[in-house]
């Protein structure tokens, strides 16, 4: 019986370690806010963890992924623009022999759109990839759907 009780005992054990292990750095959250009844914006929130930061949106050719957006294509919106975004930090990185633009802690980008109907929803995805000073993680993506009223 205590063979069987330490087995369990060593079992959770080695689950707890390997969840342990899974990471998350970056979560997101979308808002929007109508400008008038021809026009919104929609805001795209990542809240990074500390230590750890995405990459910025024109990263050079050769460097890691950079963070972009895809919009689902409608009717009922048009997209006015680019996607903007604040001026990244910049380091440079040994592993990409390059500096590369980056974004630590809190970014808020922001997507216009012309409405053809004064109400809609806004869908699409964000592609990224985090990193700390150790480790990247595999390219990943959000998805998103966000009323605007």
């Amino acid at each position: 019986m205590k063979k069987l009780g330490l087995s369990i005992a060593l079992l959770l054990l080695a689950v707890t370690a390997t969840v342990a292990q899974i990471h998350n750095p970056v979560k997101w959250s979308v808002a929007s806010k109508k400008l008038n009844s021809k026009e919104a914006v929609v805001f795209i929130k990542a809240t990074i963890q500390q230590g750890w930061h995405i990459y910025g949106l024109d990263v050079p050719e050769g460097g890691p992924i950079s963070t972009s957006f895809t919009f689902s294509p409608s009717k009922e919106y048009t997209l006015n623009g680019k996607v903007a975004a604040p001026a990244p930090k910049s380091k440079y990185e040994k592993d990409f022999k390059m500096n590369v633009p980056y974004y630590p802690g809190e970014v808020t980008f922001q997507q216009k759109v012309k409405l053809v109907k004064g109400q809609t929803s806004v869908k699409g995805s964000v592609e990224f990839m985090a990193c700390d000073k150790s480790q990247c993680l595999p390219p990943d993506e959000y998805s998103f759907n966000v009323a605007i009223k």
